[in-house]
């Protein structure tokens, strides 16, 4: 099943989305911040999310790992 029909997959992998893309950001600052236009848009607007939400994604990564390991779908 695609992560597009599970929610928790689609979850899984949009936060995997906007951790990657904060990563990249504060490895790269030049990389995302010159290309604000096309489809970096959506990089740049994650990376900017995470940076913003940062508890949030943190509480959020845990979570989810706490929840892998208990193997609760």
């Amino acid at each position: 099943m695609t992560a597009i029909f599970n929610f928790q997959s689609l979850l899984s992998v949009l936060l995997l989305t906007v951790c990657t893309c904060t990563y990249i950001h504060r490895q790269f600052p030049a990389l995302f911040d010159k290309r604000k236009e096309g489809v970096t848009t959506v990089f740049w607007k994650c990376a900017r999310i995470g940076e913003r939400a940062s508890p949030y994604i943190s509480l959020f990564c845990v979570f989810m790992a706490v929840r892998l390991m208990l193997g609760s779908s």
